[in-house]
């Protein structure tokens, strides 16, 4: 087929190597005017490490990531342990692929090689859509500083203000603010004094009405910083700064290896980005078109599976239009099997949102509230496996 991706992130670059791997003509539009990737850590567990991997990525994962011995959980004040659940090793073995920290630069950056390799001509930069017509036979994006593109498909990977999804439901479909910020840092680990070092795992300091998440990148050479908190601040932007003040008042009193990373960040670099999510909706194509990642289900990052969701989602709707189906069947069968998931995740990540926050002073009661909480296992989540569910019987 004949396809137009428009988004060259995650998501895009992974359906783009996908479909290509497939024989299908492929082109990537992206507004930007040089390709690359903002933003710092991503977590990255075998549910989306499987369809890496088939893209020939497992070398450049192995290199650029870091494989966590664990996660745990503690309290903000006190360090004390809350729970603990070992990667590495014991990933890999419960769902058969490791568990990787990894920068999103890194990621992206070898996933737009693959999609390079397989055709050089791929990708187009500084073509923002500002226009999408469809009929019967093709789709046509109209572009503001290039002609037109006509193509049998159309996938829009376009992120959480998407112009795709404009298209499919309208432009009254607006992101929802969800009241939660997320701060951003990357630390030089040289940085942090030795003794507030911690191993090579994930640590989430849990808190009155926000959190903490710090983890590894580059080999140990960068701690990633992500810290959700309650604020007005409405800039849904990953490049948007603020004082390191706030951040600093935000965590204040909390515990010395947290306290260390704020105080070795560089002043002018606190990045803090409004958390936006939108109601999950079952429809996501029309009889050309489809979407795929945050254009359709925008999610907090509190699961660590918005990347994730998108790969997932690259991986389905390639393999669905291998399937021997008129394509808007195909595209019905890979939004009814994706979309009940993606809400599921959607709805999870909400709910995380008070799981890493919690309000009882009793540690005891923290732990039971872990214990007794209907989204702490995993299970569904790490075991689904992109490459190999049956799509089928999802036709309805």
């Amino acid at each position: 087929m004949d396809i137009v991706i428009v988004g060259a992130g995650i998501g895009g670059l992974t359906a783009a190597a996908s479909l290509l791997q497939r024989g299908h003509r492929v082109r990537v539009v992206e507004q930007s005017q040089a390709l690359g990737e903002i933003g710092a850590g991503l977590q990255l567990s075998a549910n989306a490490v499987k369809v890496l991997f088939s893209l020939g990525l497992k070398e450049a994962l192995d290199v650029d990531g870091v494989k966590p011995t664990a996660l745990e959980c503690r309290r903000f004040d006190s360090g004390e342990l809350l729970f603990r659940v070992p990667q590495a090793k014991a990933h890999l073995a419960q769902y058969g692929a490791a568990f990787y920290q990894i920068h999103r630069a890194d990621l992206h950056a070898a996933l737009a090689r693959k999609v390079l390799t397989l055709d050089p001509k791929a990708l187009h930069l500084g073509a923002r859509v500002t226009g999408i017509q469809e009929d019967k036979s093709s789709v046509t994006l109209g572009f503001a500083n290039s002609d037109p593109m006509r193509a049998e498909l159309v996938i829009g990977a376009d992120g959480i203000k998407s112009i795709v999804r404009e298209h499919v439901h309208g432009a009254e479909d607006k992101p929802t603010f969800t009241g939660q910020v997320a701060w951003r840092l990357l630390i030089p680990i040289e940085r942090i004094p030795r003794e507030l070092r911690t191993d090579l795992l994930g640590t989430m300091w849990c808190g009155y009405g926000k959190y903490a998440l710090m983890y590894y990148l580059r080999g140990g050479k960068l701690l990633n910083f992500v810290g959700s908190s309650a604020s007005d601040w409405n800039e849904e932007s990953w490049t948007a700064r603020r004082p390191w003040q706030e951040l600093d008042r935000d965590y204040a009193g909390w515990h010395p290896i947290v306290r260390a990373v704020i105080d070795a960040a560089d002043r002018d670099q606190c990045f803090c980005w409004a958390l936006n999510s939108r109601t999950p909706d079952p429809i996501w194509s029309t009889d050309r078109l489809t979407m795929l990642g945050d254009a359709v289900h925008a999610m907090l990052p509190n699961m660590a599976q918005g990347a994730a969701m998108a790969i997932e989602d690259a991986a389905v709707l390639a393999r669905a239009l291998d399937l021997d189906l008129p394509l808007a069947e195909a595209l019905r069968c890979y939004e009814q099997h994706r979309a009940p998931r993606t809400s599921r995740v959607v709805e999870a990540s909400a709910v995380a949102t008070t799981f890493f926050q919690f309000k009882s002073e009793t540690t005891d009661e923290m732990r039971q509230y872990f214990q007794d909480n209907k989204y702490a296992s995993r299970e569904w989540l790490y075991s689904y496996d992109a490459l190999g569910v049956d799509l089928v019987s999802t036709l309805t």
